[in-house]
């Protein structure tokens, strides 16, 4: 059972990881324009 939630903790780490890169370089780029 643990071992189901530590698959869905990392998933959601990895995900909010690409959520916040992408919008990190989204907002740069405005920034940069």
């Amino acid at each position: 059972m643990s071992w189901i939630i530590f698959m869905i903790l990392s998933i959601v780490i990895v995900w909010g990881g690409l959520a916040t890169s992408i919008w990190w370089a989204v907002k740069t780029a405005k920034q940069a324009k």
